[in-house]
């Protein structure tokens, strides 16, 4: 396993986190999955054994139930581990036990502390926008958990570009502790971070966790041309996540994974890692196995060594169409290109010669 710098922080992350949640099952999340306790404690061995260091976690997941199972399952070894969390989720009825305010984020943590059975996070996340708050009070928050202990390093989840970068400029005016992370969606069917949100990373030294890295259960390989997603997989559950815009592409897509694995003798799902893994501006892939078989998958595609020819075909097979302003860099022929976004912007450039020279 290798590490990488989360963000601007001198905390090292592994490549590989355990995601949770398919912890508990309840309340709406049995489509996700029920893993119980004796479970999770065996995958959390096989994951620490080979090198994890990151557990993430969440309230709203199975509304409080994965905490609760989380900090049983690690006991004594939470203090060799790195432990993540978010808050910002809607937990009751009550209208405010939702939303970035200073009232709920700090309710919300001290919850999640007592679930886990722990007095500090590692890593606590604004699980998406709040677009009600100011977000000069969440961040006052954020700050304000740092400086008690409860909070050792904060970021945030789901941010569109903008949102993140009004975040990190209010934090850098007013003084405030900058977020350190972001957890986006990022997949091979799935690119739209390459827009704004990696270039973004890149340039203000943000971490970028990745959620669902396979499209949640969509890039294992247990869907493909002609074989629906068999019953008791979250992808055969009517689990509403992912949005797919183009079906008949990520069955491409999957075609085009399977085949570099089968040239390595690997599954679907190791390829999607490893892909994953080198892109520009990752810091970890954060995956929520359900059987001690998909995490032992899981784990070897950190192993698993693409060539520069896999992995320009996937990228030339998922590629996106270049969106505006950033055609229009291309044809305009523009100079000094930002660096953090010149690696995207030169595989849009592709698309852009393609269909020129046809």
């Amino acid at each position: 396993m290798q590490y990488r710098p989360l963000g601007h922080s001198g905390l090292l992350i592994s490549q590989l986190a355990l995601g949770t949640l398919q912890v508990g099952g309840r309340d709406g999340f049995e489509k996700c999955g029920g893993i119980d306790l004796r479970t999770l404690r065996r995958l959390f061995d096989i994951a620490f054994d080979a090198g994890v260091n990151l557990v993430d976690t969440a309230d709203l997941y199975s509304y409080g139930l994965a905490e609760e199972l989380v900090g049983q399952a690690l006991g004594d070894k939470r203090d060799d581990i790195l432990l993540a969390s978010k808050g910002r989720s809607a937990m009751s009825d009550d209208p405010n036990d939702s939303g970035a305010s200073r009232y709920h984020l700090i309710r919300a943590c001290e919850n999640s502390l007592r679930r886990l059975g722990t007095d500090h996070l590692d890593l606590y996340q604004l699980h998406n926008w709040d677009g009600v708050t100011p977000i000069e009070e969440t961040l006052e928050a954020m700050t304000h958990l740092v400086q008690s202990g409860k909070v050792r390093y904060f970021g945030t989840s789901n941010y569109t570009g903008w949102q993140m970068m009004k975040t990190l400029g209010k934090a850098e005016l007013h003084g405030f502790i900058k977020p350190v992370s972001q957890q986006i969606y990022y997949t091979p069917e799935s690119r739209e971070a390459e827009y704004e949100l990696l270039p973004l990373a890149l340039d203000q030294e943000v971490g970028t966790l990745v959620w669902g890295p396979m499209g949640e259960g969509l890039l294992t390989g247990s869907t493909r041309r002609g074989k629906p997603a068999p019953q008791g997989t979250r992808q055969g559950s009517d689990w509403p996540e992912p949005y797919v815009h183009d079906p008949e592409r990520a069955l491409d897509i999957i075609e085009t994974l399977a085949a570099v694995g089968d040239a390595h003798g690997v599954s679907v799902a190791q390829v999607c890692l490893a892909w994953l893994r080198d892109r520009p501006g990752i810091t970890s892939l954060i995956v929520g196995a359900r059987s001690e078989a998909q995490l032992h998958d899981n784990l070897a595609a950190m192993e698993l060594a693409l060539t520069a020819e896999e992995s320009a075909r996937i990228e030339a097979a998922t590629r996106r169409e270049p969106l505006y302003p950033y055609w229009h860099r291309i044809v305009a022929g523009m100079d000094r290109l930002d660096p953090a976004e010149q690696p995207f912007l030169a595989e849009q450039r592709k698309t852009l010669e393609q269909r020129r020279d046809k």
